[in-house]
């Protein structure tokens, strides 16, 4: 099997219709976007570190709302439109990434993750059941979904933040791979994800123990990230350091 592969950031400008973004910075990364006025971004409100005078900013509307509720999620989003300049950053180290969806496609991520996406991006909250939450409990927990809509007239994005060095992993139709839980970022729509018990015993001491693993099967891609850290505790006065917070 072909190893996951080192992402690497580009810090060239990029763009997709409405937006020209660029991605600044190597310990707390920054995403710049420039906006032309066609075409909005929406975003957490805590994650916006700077914009332009010219750039308003309004509420952003949501899908899912009572779901949204019931999982204890945001039921507001923000939305940066206009023309102008406007930054996002995690306040945390890690890397920034954008994932380019063509009209029609998804991608799953990892709950409060990502940074901010384009915005004819739809974005409803997924619930994954039968998958032991080792953080907090419980055989379910919430995703967050996005796809560019199939009547979608161009090219959208969502750009996400992966704490530590984010790796991804193409994998084939019917190959998986089995990542630590608090270790996976992203997942194309078509990759499964299961849970697998791996049971552990030893002569010395009596019983036995599992390692719990998330096992994820292709056709698709799936990012890894190099720490795990949850959002909720990254506040500026408690801001992780690349030795802390792994769940390993």
């Amino acid at each position: 099997m072909a190893t996951p592969k080192l992402l690497t950031t580009s810090p060239e400008t990029d763009r997709v219709p409405g937006v020209i973004y660029r991605i600044e910075g190597e310990i707390g990364p920054v995403l710049h976007c420039r906006l032309d006025g066609s075409l909005g971004v929406f975003f957490e409100h805590h994650i916006l570190l700077w914009k332009s005078l010219e750039v308003q900013i309004n509420v952003h509307p949501m899908q899912g709302a009572i779901r949204r509720f019931i999982a204890g999620m945001q039921l507001i989003m923000s939305e940066a439109r206009g023309i102008g300049d406007i930054a996002f950053s995690r306040d945390a180290p890690g890397q920034i990434f954008p994932v380019h969806l063509p009209p029609g496609s998804g991608v799953i991520v990892r709950e409060h993750q990502w940074l901010a996406a384009t915005s004819q991006i739809t974005f409803t909250p997924h619930r994954q059941r039968g998958i032991t939450n080792m953080l907090f409990g419980g055989n379910s927990f919430w995703l967050d979904y996005f796809e560019n809509p199939p009547d979608a007239k161009s090219e959208g994005i969502v750009w996400v933040h992966g704490f530590g060095n984010v790796f991804t992993k193409d994998l084939q139709e019917g190959e998986s791979i089995d990542i630590e839980p608090g270790g996976w970022l992203f997942m194309d729509e078509k990759v499964t994800m299961k849970e697998k018990l791996v049971g552990l015993r030893t002569g010395l001491v009596a019983g036995k123990d599992n390692l719990i693993l998330n096992r994820f099967t292709g056709p698709g891609r799936v990012g890894i990230q190099s720490i795990y850290y949850h959002p909720a505790h990254a506040t500026k006065d408690n801001i992780p350091s690349l030795t802390e917070g792994a769940d390993s």
